[in-house]
């Protein structure tokens, strides 16, 4: 019987067969297009449902996160759709990113007492019930008009850590109101100090535990897949996005509100350094993250310089294009680090299994983007808690078939590289 690796390649080759026949004439298939109009499937596309015509009419009739995507689809605007959906580049680390999981198995233990199962954690001193994180994502109101707020309800009710992006539709505030407990504050922190301190102190003034400072965007970036969706946009963009300067662009995004972005041609922190965090540290009690972290060396230097805590990403494969997934990279810096700091990972996760085995090889927490934004962009608040559901589900399952009662029963020796 083929294994599980080879079904997947057999399915790979077929679909590549079918992307280069005329049936995906004019490039519909790199364009994100699936095989019903207004549909994408997930990518890679091995992992695309059987059926991607039959769309699921409520959250309840998910059976996995990746139900959630083709209505997403659907009910999108394309432009936003395909700027939530974009890797860069070829978008190689897009699909590495998912293929990344099939390098590590599993060495289940047996004979271990799993009829009931803790998934509690603790993440800089608070209990959360589980370790899935809601990865910071921007501009949740092109995706629903409650956005943000949609998102911290649903958290709440699962009781899950919720990281806020810097580009939020909603203000700070509203997004803590609505969780009912503090959350995390995801910084672009720009080239302009000042910007960076107000945003810190108003994050701060709202409650937030901790600052993640993303360190990944220092350069511009080829989104393909939102440039080639963007034309069949037909609304008149110009009504929200003003793009004659920066300061004009960010007019709808909350946490820009009465800063001065004059000099900045772009949210980019091409000129940050290390001296960046002795300086942050000087201007906030909240804990601070670095949010980018891929090689090891940075990874000690964070922990020497009293880090909090790290989010070993690759921004979901939206800032580069290596080609190297964050599963990959994580061994390594669980390693160099040895405990010393939390090691937090996104980017890719959409099953309990990639969750498990990132848990197993030492990550303290895992962050879901996409799989939520589906959710949200599909049902509102009630898809967000299906889509959280379901990974909850999954990751319990898979605790359970490795023979691990709790969190901390999860180790390295319950994983191998293939």
């Amino acid at each position: 019987m083929p294994s599980f690796a080879e079904h997947a390649a057999s399915r790979r080759k077929f679909l590549s067969f079918l992307a280069g026949s005329p049936l995906f004439a004019a490039g519909a298939a790199f364009a994100g297009e699936g095989l019903v109009p207004r549909t994408k499937l997930p990518d890679p596309l091995m992992w695309a449902p059987m059926q991607a015509g039959e769309l699921i009419k409520s959250p309840k009739e998910a059976i996995n996160v990746f139900d959630f995507e083709p209505v997403c689809r659907q009910n999108v605007p394309p432009a936003h759709f395909g700027y939530m959906a974009s890797g860069i580049d070829d978008e190689v680390t897009l699909r590495a990113n998912r293929e990344g999981f099939l390098k590590f198995q599993f060495r289940p233990r047996r004979l271990v007492d799993v009829s009931k199962v803790d998934m509690s954690t603790e993440i800089l001193g608070v209990k959360y019930a589980s370790p899935i994180v809601l990865a910071p994502v921007g501009g949740q109101r092109s995706f629903h008009d409650e956005g943000e707020v949609a998102s911290a309800r649903a958290a709440k009710a699962g009781d899950h850590l919720q990281i806020l992006s810097t580009a939020t539709s909603l203000g700070v505030e509203d997004v803590t109101g609505a969780r009912g407990q503090p959350i995390w504050y995801q910084l672009y922190a720009t080239n302009k100090w000042e910007v960076a301190q107000a945003m810190v102190k108003r994050a701060e003034k709202a409650g937030c535990l901790a600052v993640a400072v993303t360190v990944d965007r220092s350069g511009g970036r080829n989104q393909e897949t939102l440039f080639r969706l963007r034309p069949t946009d037909t609304r008149d963009c110009d009504a929200c996005h003003d793009r004659s300067s920066l300061q004009a662009s960010m007019r709808t995004r909350a946490m820009y509100q009465g800063l001065d972005l004059s000099g900045l041609t772009n949210t980019q922190s091409s000129a940050m350094t290390w001296d960046f965090f002795k300086r942050l540290r000087d201007t906030t009690k909240m804990k601070i993250a670095i949010k980018g972290i891929l090689a090891w060396e940075d990874a000690v230097i964070a922990a020497d310089n009293g880090i909090d805590a790290i989010i070993v990403s690759n921004h979901g494969a939206r800032s580069e294009d290596s080609g190297r997934s964050t599963i990959d990279a994580l061994p390594e810096i669980v390693e160099a680090v040895h405990g010393r700091i939390p090691i937090v990972v996104d980017s890719g996760f959409r099953r309990g299994s990639d969750i498990v085995k990132a848990l197993c090889i030492g990550a303290d927490a895992v962050c879901v983007g996409r799989p939520y934004i589906w959710g949200l962009g599909a049902f509102g608040q009630s898809g967000v808690e299906r889509v959280l559901e379901l990974l909850r589900t999954e990751t319990y399952a898979m605790m359970q078939q490795v023979g691990a009662p709790s969190i901390k029963d999860l180790v390295p020796a319950m994983v191998r590289r293939a």
